[in-house]
């Protein structure tokens, strides 16, 4: 009985402890995923933050990580109460750090999105997607962070999974860096094939666009919905409110314009909720449903449960789309 009230209040007591941190919140961690090296993202994106700061009346401070998976975990154990993510990476923190999308980039030229590549050197024998997929024994490849969409998932899917085929033991050697390490790697011949997008490719062609020229691009992908920002759901209300604002209504004068076509060639950011995660979701799926009826080694039961709740997930997703 006693241990049992002392659990009760234990539990009253972190959770009142919980509550008064978050309307007491003196610092917000933005997250920033590791698409390059943390050098280059603190130039692009400090100056935001920065205004932030000041907009929002609290500190934002950059929090950066090696991986995509840092800023999830930050997330999940209340260490980055906000993030920018990719559309997978969104759904791992909704589904498992509290996350909530209220925020979505919106292009410079009115792009709703952007697209994954498989790329090659200009030099290699490679000229085709054609000859990865038959040949891949003979290639080394360079995938993104697990957590990536266009790095990983989408490629995953589109150029592999649909060709019945696992990247992990269809090359010689396969890597796992970020997209600007795949550029490179590719660029400096270290791999023959990797994965990469339209902002690391937009990127290089004005920064340093005689590398892009010694680019081959294999393979484009169907357009990717812009990536969403992502805060904790028990952030206080006002502070949502301010931080919204602030997001949705930055890019207003020249100074603020130039900041954010730093970042990615944004002209801004527009609401947004965790329905536009809803593609992604379906995409995965897709993959996994593909990877388990291809496999032969399943006992046929298994598979056929494995499939019917995939595809009754399939279903609740398309009744959630907006039509």
């Amino acid at each position: 009985m006693f241990k049992h009230i002392k659990t009760v209040l234990a539990t009253a007591a972190l959770v009142t402890a919980s509550l008064s941190s978050a309307n007491d919140l003196k610092e917000l961690n933005f997250g920033i995923i590791a698409t390059e090296k943390a050098g280059a993202l603190k130039q692009m994106w400090e100056p935001f933050l920065s205004d932030m700061s000041k907009a929002v009346g609290v500190k934002v401070q950059g929090f950066y990580a090696t991986d995509y998976a840092g800023i999830i975990e930050g997330q999940r154990f209340n260490k980055v109460h906000i993030a920018w993510y990719g559309n997978k990476a969104a759904i791992d923190a909704v589904d498992r750090a509290n996350g909530e999308v209220f925020a979505q980039f919106v292009d410079l030229d009115g792009t709703p999105g952007y697209y994954s590549y498989l790329i090659a050197h200009k030099d290699s024998s490679i000229k085709t997607l054609d000859q990865v997929l038959k040949n891949g024994k003979d290639y080394s490849f360079g995938i993104g962070d697990p957590s990536s969409t266009s790095g990983t998932l989408v490629p995953t899917y589109y150029v592999f999974t649909m060709n019945n085929l696992d990247p992990k033991t269809h090359f010689k050697v396969m890597r796992s860096s970020n997209h600007e390490g795949n550029f490179l790697a590719v660029l400096n011949k270290q791999v023959d094939v990797a994965t990469s997008n339209s902002e690391m490719t937009q990127k290089m062609k004005e920064k340093s666009p005689e590398k892009l020229d010694q680019i081959r691009i294999l393979w484009t992908s169907p357009l990717i919905p812009r990536d969403p920002l992502v805060w904790r759901k028990d952030l206080p209300a006002d502070l949502k409110k301010k931080v919204q604002d602030f997001v949705t209504g930055y890019g207003k004068d020249d100074r603020e314009k130039e900041i954010l076509k730093n970042m990615y060639r944004l002209a801004g950011f527009k609401a947004s909720t965790n329905a536009q995660l809803l593609p992604i979701r379906q995409l995965e799926l897709f993959k996994d449903r593909k990877k388990f009826e291809n496999d032969e080694n399943m006992a046929a039961a298994d598979k056929k449960a494995m499939l019917a709740d995939i595809d009754a997930k399939l279903e609740a997703l398309a009744k959630q789309m907006p039509r």
